[in-house]
C-alpha cells in the first residue's frame, strides 16, 4: 500500500513494530474478538429539560445526567443549545485541515505545533492508535498566529469552543450538585487555559482490526464532550465486563466521565474504558473537548471523611500517567492514587 501524501506513515510504523514483536496470537484473538461485536444505545438524555422553567423536568434530567454517569459513565445528550449549522461547520473545516499534506501539518507549527499520530512510546503493533490529531489548548485558538495560511479556521473554531465550554460546565454543575459540592470546583480551575479540544481523523486501514483507531483508555480529565463522526462508526466501550459498539447518532453528543469526577465524586461516577477501531474502507473524523483543570489544582473528594484516594494535583496524576507509559507501555490511572497504596 503506497499511503497518500496527507497521511502519516502509520503502515511503516505498524510493519516496524510487527518485526519486533513475537506475540502473532495475540493479533488472531483480537481478529476473532471484533467480529463477536454487540452494538449498543447509549443512555440518551434530553437538555432541554435541563434549562426547563418547570422545575420537575428540570430536576428529572439532572437526575438521568447522575444516573447514567454513575451506571454507564457514558451518556449521549440532544437538545444541548449547540447548533447543527455551528456543527456542521466545524466539521468542514476539520476535514479540509487534514487534506493538508503530512509534511505541512508536521512542521508549520500548525495550532500551537499540536499535531500527533500514532503513538511514539508504542512498543508492539497493539499499543499503535492509527490516527492522527491536533490536541489543542483553548488558550491557543484565538491566537492569530496558531492559524498560519488556515487563518480560516479561527473563527469556527473559537465559536466552537466557546459553545463546548459553556456545555460541559453546566453538564458539571450538575454532577457536582448532585454529591453536594460548591460551583468553586470547575468555576475556579476549569477555563480556557486549562481545557483542550482534540481534533481527530482515523484514517481507513488495510489492516483492520489488527489495530486500534485509538488504544483502549480513560480520560484523565473531569468529562469529555465528543462530536463522533456522524456515519462510520468506531467508539466502543468497557459494559459489564465486555467491549460493547456505540452506534453513531447524527443528532447527539457524548459524554463520558474522566477520572477526576470518578476520584472526587469516590467512585460514584464512573471513568469507564474505551477505544476506537478503524475501517477499511472508510476514514472517521471526531472532536472532543476536555474539561481540565488547571496542573496546581488538587483533586479532592466531595466525601473528605471516607475517600478511597489521597488527594493529589492535575499534575501530579499526569506526571505518573507519563511515567507509566514510559514503563509499562500503557496508563495504570487511579489505582496509583487509592488511599492504601
Amino acid at each position: 500500500m503506497i499511503e497518500s501524501n496527507h497521511n502519516p506513515p502509520l503502515l511503516h510504523d505498524y510493519t516496524q513494530l510487527l518485526q519486533r514483536s513475537r506475540d502473532s496470537v495475540e493479533t488472531k484473538q483480537r481478529i476473532n474478538y471484533e467480529q463477536e461485536m454487540e452494538e449498543c444505545g447509549l443512555p440518551l438524555v434530553d437538555l432541554g429539560g435541563l434549562w426547563s422553567m418547570n422545575e420537575e423536568e428540570s430536576v428529572s434530567c439532572a437526575s438521568e445526567i447522575c444516573k447514567a454517569s454513575a451506571e454507564w459513565g457514558f451518556f449521549q445528550i440532544v437538545n444541548h443549545g449547540i447548533s447543527l449549522e455551528l456543527l456542521r461547520r466545524m466539521r468542514k473545516v476539520q476535514v479540509e485541515l487534514f487534506k493538508a499534506p503530512f509534511e505541512q501539518k508536521m512542521a508549520s507549527g500548525l495550532l500551537d505545533n499540536s499535531y500527533r499520530w500514532g503513538n511514539r512510546t508504542a512498543t508492539c503493533p497493539k499499543q499503535l492508535s492509527w490516527c492522527e490529531a491536533f490536541h489543542v489548548p483553548l488558550s491557543k485558538i484565538s491566537d492569530e498566529t496558531c492559524y498560519g495560511e488556515f487563518s480560516s479556521l479561527r473563527e469556527v473554531m473559537q465559536e466552537y469552543a466557546d459553545a463546548m465550554q459553556e456545555l460541559a460546565k453546566s453538564i458539571a454543575r450538575v454532577l457536582v450538585m448532585n454529591m453536594g459540592g460548591g460551583r468553586s470546583l470547575w468555576e475556579d480551575n476549569c477555563n480556557e487555559s486549562t481545557c483542550f479540544m482534540r481534533l481527530n481523523r482515523y484514517p481507513s486501514c488495510p489492516i483492520s482490526p489488527e489495530v486500534f483507531g485509538l488504544v483502549p483508555h480513560t480520560d484523565s480529565d473531569f468529562l469529555t464532550i465528543l462530536h463522533q463522526d456522524e456515519h462510520v462508526g468506531g467508539l466502543q466501550l468497557m459494559k459489564d465486563s465486555k467491549w460493547v459498539a456505540v452506534k453513531p447518532n447524527p443528532d447527539a453528543l457524548v459524554v463520558n466521565i474522566g477520572d477526576l469526577f470518578q476520584a472526587w465524586s469516590n467512585d460514584v461516577y464512573k471513568s469507564v474504558e474505551h477505544k476506537v477501531t478503524v475501517n477499511q474502507e472508510a476514514e472517521r473524523h471526531s472532536i472532543a473537548y476536555f474539561l481540565c483543570p488547571s496542573y496546581e489544582s488538587f483533586i479532592g473528594c466531595c466525601d473528605k471523611e471516607s475517600s478511597i484516594y489521597r488527594r493529589f494535583t492535575f499534575g501530579e496524576y499526569r506526571r505518573q500517567i507519563q511515567e507509566d507509559v514510559k514503563d509499562y507501555g500503557h496508563k495504570v490511572g487511579l489505582p496509583r492514587f487509592l488511599v492504601s497504596t
